[in-house]
């Protein structure tokens, strides 16, 4: 006598499909920002796919159809495989699910680039202090905010929803809530950046420890826009070509290697889930790390240049 098993709908479409993945997501609480990004990776999804094709359908053959059409179509391997890894994600949800059966699927090999890091030249003059008697509050703000990067190599997410009452003075550190894996941190800071951040909160006119620490020109919390935009136009006045909040993150990282740090500090500080990816993150920056190493020759710099004459 035979077995009964469920039976699975086979008729599932790949548009019903994705839609189940992403009613998962919201299952698993995932940030509304990630389920955003799924949802515009289906639509590449659907610009190859038929909405309404049976999910069945797709095998390891159609797979690899759709990595070539890809790469024929999108010049960033990057891109291409940020679409694949999504693409993997939500097929092996419904092969747990039983709407398909296994096949191996892998993203493409991508060289990794250098980390984009602010020179030296370009850090002082960015964390030069403007005149105050001269600029404004927004001005003023956005040196305090480069300083901030800088000294605490925070994401912008978190940046923008720290709180006056999140820093902590007497230990010099401040309690990051909202991060990328949402797992709290605790970032220390040095006391330059404790300095800054005294005289800041005297300009800075706040009523309550609940406000955000860094505001908008009415005193509401900054959007990622506007902070992106705000140290933009800071940079450009400055004479400073490039830009970017995360860059700040990167530089941190590269100045404590060169520096001395070791790497399970900078691990803890960056909120990196475990030890490998910040080595991974180490592994990048060496590259741009021995771009410097050719130009400044230390051997040539402090040897003796003596001839020798053989006898």
């Amino acid at each position: 006598m035979k077995k009964l098993r469920l039976a699975v709908d086979d008729s599932l479409t790949l548009e019903e499909g994705c839609n189940k993945y992403l009613d998962n997501c919201r299952a698993r609480n995932l940030r509304e920002g990630t389920i955003r990004h799924y949802r515009q990776s289906y639509t590449q999804f659907f610009k190859y796919f038929e909405k309404n094709m049976p999910v069945s359908d797709i095998n390891e053959k159609t797979y690899r159809e759709y990595v070539i059409y890809l790469r024929e179509t999108l010049c960033n391997d990057i891109s291409i495989n940020s679409y694949l890894r999504d693409f993997i994600t939500t097929m092996h949800f419904l092969m747990d699910e039983g709407y398909l059966p296994r096949f191996k699927m892998s993203a493409i090999k991508v060289d990794r680039n250098a980390v984009e890091t602010y020179s030296e030249t370009e850090l002082i003059t960015l964390l030069k202090k403007p005149n105050l008697k001269k600029c404004n509050f927004t001005e003023y703000q956005c040196w305090v905010i480069t300083n901030f990067l800088f000294s605490t190599a925070v994401r912008q997410r978190s940046l923008i929803n720290i709180k006056v009452k999140d820093i902590d003075f007497d230990n010099n550190v401040v309690y990051v809530s909202v991060t990328k894996n949402r797992k709290a941190l605790i970032v220390p800071f040095d006391k330059t950046l404790h300095g800054i951040l005294k005289e800041f909160l005297k300009y800075r006119q706040h009523k309550s420890d609940d406000e955000y620490l860094f505001c908008n020109i009415f005193g509401k919390q900054l959007t990622k826009s506007t902070s992106y935009h705000m140290l933009y136009e800071y940079n450009k006045r400055r004479g400073v070509e490039t830009t970017g909040l995360h860059r700040y993150r990167h530089t941190f990282a590269k100045q404590w290697i060169l520096n001395g740090g070791n790497v399970v500090s900078l691990s803890k500080i960056l909120g990196h889930s475990s030890l490998q990816i910040t080595q991974n993150y180490i592994n990048i920056l060496v590259s741009d790390v021995a771009k410097e190493v050719e130009n400044i020759n230390l051997l040539e710099k402090f040897s003796i240049q003596k001839k020798i004459q053989m006898r």
